[in-house]
């Protein structure tokens, strides 16, 4: 009779559902009610005003199965809307996606056409680099308070602090990849007369 051997991926996988059972029973063990017992010589009515009662005390942390119901009774529904603070995760969802979109589509509009001027001009390229280096390694959660403090408002801060953080990574690869462009292509569309628009898109 054959022997049935797994694959790689077939042995990856099972491993893989072993410790996500062994993660939830884990989860499940550790979210159980304990009970408190009252210690000697303390008032009854005392331990029970303190928490300390002889009761079955429920974890504060979820089980797995309180988790699992929470989150299908959030994606039945998830364009609810109850007011500005109680709004379904797909409302949520989209507000956060329009201001990723609009802090990249910002910083793309604003890094592209420098990163070409940058790319092609030594002398802007010299000039700009100091300030570059200064800003570039500033972690988002120091812009961020900046952000709130100076335009005061969360959701136009958090677009800021996306196009930002956006902006550097985009002008760097866009005037590297600008200035790396062999010399011979720039000179035959010098020659043709290529203009400055066709000669960005095309070489």
């Amino acid at each position: 009779m054959k022997k049935m051997t797994l694959s790689l991926g077939q042995k990856s996988a099972v491993l893989s559902l072993a410790l996500f059972g062994v993660l939830l029973l884990v989860w499940q063990l550790a979210t159980l009610p304990e009970t408190a017992t009252v210690a000697a010589g303390v008032d009854p009515e005392y331990a029970a005003m303190m928490g300390g009662g002889a009761a079955s005390a429920a974890s504060s942390f979820p089980t797995p199965a309180q988790m699992a119901q929470t989150v299908w009774e959030r994606l039945s529904d998830p364009f609810y809307d109850n007011g500005p603070n109680d709004k379904g995760i797909g409302i949520q969802l989209a507000y956060s996606l329009a201001r990723v979109l609009g802090g990249f589509f910002l910083a793309a509009a604003v890094a592209i056409p420098l990163g070409f001027v940058i790319g092609n001009s030594r002398v802007v390229y010299q000039a700009l680099d100091p300030y570059v280096q200064l800003l570039k390694p500033i972690s988002p959660l120091a812009w961020m308070p900046l952000a709130l403090y100076t335009i005061k408002d969360a959701s136009a801060s958090s677009i800021f602090v996306i196009f930002i953080c956006s902006l550097w990574p985009m002008l760097i690869n866009t005037a590297h990849g600008v200035a790396n462009v062999r010399k011979d292509w720039l000179d035959v569309s010098r020659t043709l007369e290529v203009n400055p628009l066709r000669k960005a898109f095309r070489v």
